[in-house]
C-alpha cells in the first residue's frame, strides 16, 4: 500500500459501542472523512470482528457490559496477528485511574466524552498513518524473509535450517539472559542470516567439493552483503551485528572483521553456536549427519581450539543433553521440542 498523504488518508475502522447514538455519530464523523467504518455493539463482536476483516484502527467504548473496553484491548494486544493494531479508549470517565488501566491494557490513545470532532479525526489521521508505515515495514520484512528461504531452497540439504536457527537461537538466547529486543533480533536473524549468499554463485554455493582460495573469498563476503541488503531497515537494527558477525570466532579468526572474544555481539556468538550445531546435524553432499552426541564433542573440540564463546556453549550443551536427541532435525518436527 503507497504512503498515505495527509489529506488522502483511508482504512477501516471498527467502532464498539453499547449506545447506538454513539455509534451512529462516529460512524457519520469518519464516514464524512472517506474512511469505511464497521460498527459493533458489544467487546465480544469486537474480537469476532476483528479476526476475519482487515481493520486498521479499533475504538472502543469503555464502559460496555460483559466485556469491558479495557478487556477487549488487552485481547487485541496480546494477539501476535493483530497486537499492531492502534486502538483507541472512549470514555466519559477522566479519573487517572482509568487512564492507567487503559495505558497497562496497551491502549494507543484516548477520547474523552463528548467526543471532540477535530479531535476525533486529527487522531484518528495519526494513528492510521503510523499503521500503514508498520504495514510498509512489515512487507519489506517479508520480502526479506522470502529471498532468504528461497537461498536456502536452492540446496535440498539446508532445508529448514532457517527456522531451525530461528527455534534454536531464540531458546539459547533465553538460556543466557539475553533482553526481548535481542530475542528479536535472533528470531529474525535466524531467518535472515545467510540472506547475503544471494551474492554468490550458485557454481560456488552449491559445489558439492572443496572451494578454493578464490572461491572461499567470494563467499566470505556473504555476512557483509547480508548487513548492506538489510540496512536500510531501522527495525532490523539490532539484526546488522549478528547477520555481520555471525562467522567471527572467538579467537579472533574468523570472518569478515576478524573479531576476538566478547568484541563479537554476544547473539552473533549465539546465533553461531546454533549455526554450527546445525550444520553438523544435518547431511550435506560432503558429510553425513552427525548425532547430537558426536556434534557436541566435536564442538566441545572446537571450544578448547578457542573458536566459539565457552560459557554459551555450555549453555547449549545443557540444553541439548537435557533433550537428549531431540535436537535432530530428523526428529525435532515430531518431537515439537525446537531446541
Amino acid at each position: 500500500m503507497p504512503r498515505q498523504s495527509h489529506q488522502s488518508v483511508t482504512g477501516t475502522i471498527l467502532v464498539a459501542d453499547d449506545q447506538e447514538s454513539n455509534r451512529e455519530l462516529l460512524a457519520e464523523l469518519l464516514s464524512a472523512q472517506g474512511l469505511t467504518v464497521i460498527s459493533v455493539p458489544d467487546g465480544a463482536s469486537a474480537l469476532e470482528q476483528i479476526a476475519r476483516t482487515q481493520i486498521d484502527l479499533v475504538l472502543l467504548d469503555v464502559m460496555m457490559p460483559h466485556l469491558s473496553g479495557f478487556a477487549v484491548c488487552q485481547k487485541i494486544k496480546n494477539n501476535p496477528e493483530t497486537d499492531l493494531v492502534p486502538v483507541v479508549l472512549i470514555t466519559a470517565l477522566s479519573d487517572k485511574q482509568d487512564r492507567l488501566e487503559g495505558i497497562k491494557a496497551g491502549a494507543d490513545d484516548f477520547l474523552t466524552r463528548p467526543v471532540d470532532r477535530a479531535e476525533l479525526v486529527a487522531r484518528v489521521r495519526s494513528l492510521l498513518q503510523l499503521k500503514f508505515r508498520t504495514d510498509e515495514l512489515e512487507r519489506a520484512e517479508s520480502v526479506l524473509f522470502s529471498l532468504a528461504r528461497s537461498i536456502e531452497s536452492k540446496d535440498p540439504y539446508t532445508h529448514g535450517h532457517c527456522e531451525r536457527l530461528a527455534e534454536y537461537s531464540v531458546r539459547l538466547g533465553e538460556q543466557v539472559g539475553l533482553s526481548e529486543e535481542q530475542i528479536t533480533a535472533l528470531r529474525r536473524a535466524g531467518v535472515v542470516h545467510d540472506i547475503g549468499k544471494v551474492a554468490v554463485p550458485d557454481a560456488i554455493l552449491l559445489k558439492p567439493g572443496r572451494l578454493t582460495e578464490e572461491e572461499w573469498a567470494v563467499i566470505r563476503q556473504h555476512p557483509v552483503v547480508g548487513e548492506r541488503i538489510c540496512g536500510p531497515l531501522k527495525s532490523f537494527r539490532v539484526v546488522l551485528p549478528i547477520i555481520r558477525h555471525h562467522h567471527e570466532k572467538y579467537d579472533g579468526s574468523g570472518y569478515p572483521d576478524g573479531l576476538r572474544g566478547e568484541a563479537i555481539p554476544i547473539a552473533a556468538r549465539v546465533l553461531q553456536i546454533v549455526d554450527v550445531f546445525d550444520a553438523l546435524t544435518t547431511e550435506r553432499p560432503y558429510k553425513k549427519a552427525f548425532s547430537t552426541v558426536d556434534a557436541l564433542q566435536t564442538m566441545r573440540e572446537e571450544v578448547t581450539r578457542g573458536w566459539w564463546d565457552p560459557q554459551i556453549f555450555d549453555q547449549f550443551e545443557r540444553l541439548a543433553r537435557s533433550g537428549v536427541d531431540a535436537l535432530s532435525p530428523r526428529r525435532a518436527a515430531a518431537s515439537g521440542w525446537g531446541l
